[in-house]
């Protein structure tokens, strides 16, 4: 029987001119949860991550946690297959319009614009974000040129299924990447809905881990969401 562990990337750069790169608060939470697995001689045949910076960069200071406390940690991996869907493209092509048309889109982004520079801007965000994804997930939202919902499960299940069907007998893989392919997953775990997915991309902590075992057509979920590594609430973050 097989591990995958998938790891949500650590805390980016929201609202930053540079999303893409972890703030220092994603810095300390990528180094915990190395020096957490580490402690535990938690050792993996594989590691792969997601192109993005913010997730090669959780996967490097994971790393450098293992090398730290004298351990082996494989060269991350990446792969396209784990890459994120493209909310910001999405939001960019598609919020003119929903303002015009949709009460709820517009309500939501007024309560964001109101609330800026406050400590509900990012809640704020996330409730309208999540609206307008919602409506590209349920094919409301075609924008040409970008990654459609069903477009992109397919991509991650694509990688998902060349990992495990390469992994030797008992290998412990780990894959960085983010909300979206880890909801996805969950999906081919579960069954889940589309609806029922992206609650779960919604439910990921920034640097959490989901554990599931495989082994010929099973693939299972094991833990979802997990941090023991953040005892910490201020390292509790979602963006």
């Amino acid at each position: 029987m097989g591990r995958l562990f998938l790891v949500r990337h650590a805390q980016a750069s929201f609202l930053e001119p540079s999303y893409d790169r972890l703030s220092p608060t994603g810095e300390t939470q990528a180094h915990l949860l190395g020096e957490y697995w580490a402690r535990r001689n938690v050792v993996f045949d594989r590691v792969c991550s997601g192109p993005r910076l913010r997730q090669r960069g959780t996967a490097k200071i994971v790393g450098e946690a293992y090398r730290n406390a004298g351990l082996h940690f494989p060269e991350p991996v990446v792969m396209q297959e784990f890459d994120e869907y493209q909310g910001d493209a999405v939001l960019e092509h598609s919020l003119t319009r929903l303002l015009k048309n949709d009460s709820r889109v517009r309500e939501l982004h007024q309560a964001f614009v109101e609330s800026a520079g406050t400590s509900e801007q990012p809640k704020n965000f996330q409730k309208m974000f999540e609206a307008v994804i919602g409506k590209w997930a349920g094919g409301e939202i075609a924008i040409p040129g970008v990654e459609s919902w069903p477009e992109f499960c397919a991509r991650v299940n694509r990688g998902l299924s060349q990992v495990v069907s390469t992994a030797n007998r008992g290998e412990q893989i780990v894959i960085v990447c983010s909300g979206g392919p880890i909801g996805v997953v969950m999906q081919r775990a579960l069954n889940l809905s589309s609806r029922d997915t992206l609650g779960a991309v919604w439910m990921s902590r920034n640097c959490s881990y989901s554990e599931f075992l495989f082994s010929g057509d099973r693939f299972t979920l094991s833990a979802f969401n997990a941090f023991p590594h953040l005892d910490d609430p201020s390292l509790l973050t979602y963006r």
